[in-house]
């Protein structure tokens, strides 16, 4: 009656990653730079954990005799979006990153895709969501156009008021975007932005999907699958792996999130459960919210005590990221950084795990823990975790 808990604090990085040169990211570093920017980090529960003996924080002591197993995971994938990040924990790397579109699609594909909705498009610019809505929204509204924009990930974004377009007509045109994004265009997520209010105090809802591209090879939650293990995702993991392997529960925020996740606890079967957590990431990192950052990382540290009671003797709690998204530095974009690593249980040895070479090693773990012979491109650590 095993069960796992991987627990992705979206963007939550730990400094800057081997190759961040590569991706213009000299110098990020979310945690750290947060910690700095603070006056120090107020979160005595990860402080006991032994998040202070993973990379230096401001205000978080390397405690001696930390209560949990700790490390940092390199990313090997290319890319730094949240798909490559959630692949890469389930065990798969990319050569390539995915397309991105710093000047807008190619007319072609919006051609396309105005036709085979019966829309029309405005925007196809690079851009933030609170902008595209004040610069679009009242022409949305005026015409029915749909609202279409990027940014610097490998996203199409198609933004709809939901008094303008109904959401089930905003999902149905994301499947359609989703089924025509094919190589070389084989963006990594579609995503539904719809939005309510009025010109000048337009808001994003709770009601965003994101339609990910199909992973290219075996992963983690196929595996489990294939040995009959159950699996239930909490956020917008199901999303990030195209609802394959992964019975999904999307949620509207962290605290409704960190509230599955207790239910999961207590009453939940054997097997894994995969969880996001992305307000870090969509409400603070992406709008360099320094305050909301930090009461976002304050908030899930009170909340861990009672996790982390929940627990049952055979279970593990890995909690980790999957990409930083440092929101002191002047891009708003994520960034390629490490990770930390956290194993939390009844059972776990509290050592030192290192600098692993990829975070592809959770995912082995806990496909060692769970019992089956799937590894993907990691390596195990469960016997220096658990003996």
């Amino acid at each position: 009656m095993r069960r796992a808990l991987i627990l992705v604090l979206d963007g939550v990085g730990i400094g800057e990653a081997p190759d961040a040169a590569v991706y213009g990211d000299v110098g990020s570093n979310t945690l750290g730079n947060l910690a700095r920017a603070v006056g120090g980090l107020r979160v005595p529960q990860l402080e006991r954990l032994g998040l202070g003996r993973i990379a230096p924080l401001d205000g978080v002591a390397p405690v001696p005799q930390p209560t949990a197993a700790f490390g940092l995971m390199e990313p090997r994938s290319s890319g730094k979006d949240s798909t490559t990040g959630h692949w890469e924990l389930a065990g798969v790397h990319l050569a390539k990153p995915f397309p991105t579109y710093p000047h807008g699609f190619p007319p072609e594909l919006v051609t396309e895709f105005a036709a085979r909705t019966g829309r029309g498009v405005l925007g196809n610019v690079v851009g933030s969501g609170t902008a595209i809505l004040a610069d679009y929204g009242e022409r949305h509204q005026e015409t029915g156009e749909w609202i279409l924009y990027t940014s610097a990930d490998s996203v199409f974004q198609i933004a709809a008021h939901e008094e303008t377009v109904p959401l089930a007509e905003l999902y149905a045109a994301c499947e359609t975007a989703r089924a025509m994004l094919v190589p070389p265009h084989g963006i990594s997520r579609v995503i539904a932005r719809p939005f309510v209010g009025s010109p000048g105090a337009y808001t994003r809802t709770a009601n965003r999907r994101d339609y990910a591209i199909a992973a290219p090879s075996e992963t983690l939650l196929d595996a489990l699958a294939a040995a009959g293990i159950p699996r239930v995702g909490v956020g917008k993991v199901d999303d990030l792996f195209a609802r394959r392997g992964l019975e999904g529960g999307h949620t509207k925020d962290n605290a409704e999130g960190i509230a599955r996740l207790l239910d999961w606890l207590r009453t939940g079967p054997d097997g894994l459960c995969f969880a996001n957590l992305v307000d870090f990431d969509q409400l603070y990192g992406h709008r360099n919210d320094v305050p909301g950052f930090d009461q976002a990382v304050r908030a899930f540290d009170a909340a861990l005590p009672e996790l982390i009671a929940a627990l049952r003797e055979d279970d593990l709690l890995f909690i980790t990221a999957d990409h930083g998204n440092d929101p002191t530095t002047p891009s708003t974009d994520h960034a390629r950084e490490c990770v930390p690593v956290l194993v939390v249980g009844p059972r776990v040895t509290p050592v030192d795990l290192g600098r692993r070479s990829t975070f592809s090693d959770l995912g082995a773990t806990v496909a060692e823990w769970l019992g089956i012979p799937f590894r993907g491109r990691g390596t195990s650590f469960l016997a220096q975790v658990v003996r």
